[in-house]
């Protein structure tokens, strides 16, 4: 049972070709969106976003009240940097990715602590791992039910809304079919997705 999910960061893009912006070069400095996802008993992280220990705390606090040390658990949905840049502000939580996720992280010695592989479910079911290929081949979501609503926390499976609305992956993506085929699976299954550099919306 989720209570509540609050975003604490809203990401944005380096560059974005709705915005009339090349995928040459970036523009401005890019972060993803971090999620808070609180159950009865556990509070889960996903994507923390900023390298600055001092600003994740003050984001975190600023939106929720919480400080960093209430974290049970930070998931990653892919091993791009931006998606794990605050991981090590959180030494008290678990840290969980996906099996291939875990492993590429934990290859890069980055950590003093590794990232736990975890697969089909967290906390008894009450959050669903969702495998969601394209952007990175073991790029994973989040999926789980608050006031009625199926929450998507889809990572860079879906970029932004309007990368959601063209179905289309961005430049990086590893494979543009597979990330396409990713949104509309993604966007079948979900009332809400929170995209990977974007505020969240209505599907």
């Amino acid at each position: 049972m989720i209570a509540r999910w609050d975003i604490i960061t809203i990401g944005n893009l380096s560059r974005n070709r709705y915005w009339g912006e090349s995928d040459e070069r970036p523009l401005r400095a890019g972060i993803c969106t971090c999620t808070l996802v609180r159950g009865q008993d556990f509070c889960l992280l996903v994507d923390p976003s900023l390298q600055d220990a001092a600003q994740m705390a003050a984001e975190l606090d600023r939106r929720t009240g919480l400080k960093p040390e209430a974290m049970d658990a930070v998931f990653v949905t892919h091993h791009h940097g931006d998606h794990h840049f605050g991981l090590a502000h959180f030494p008290g939580a678990e840290w969980y990715a996906a099996p291939g996720v875990a492993d590429a992280i934990n290859r890069t010695g980055r950590y003093t602590k590794a990232v736990r592989p975890a697969q089909g479910s967290l906390f008894d079911g009450a959050v669903e791992i969702v495998p969601s290929p394209g952007h990175t081949p073991e790029q994973h979501s989040l999926r789980f039910y608050c006031d009625g609503l199926a929450v998507v926390v889809a990572g860079d499976a879906v970029m932004t809304r309007e990368f959601w609305a063209a179905r289309q992956g961005y430049f990086n993506s590893a494979d543009f079919d597979l990330a396409s085929r990713a949104i509309d699976a993604l966007t079948a299954v979900a009332d809400i997705i929170v995209p990977g550099h974007d505020n969240y919306f209505s599907v």
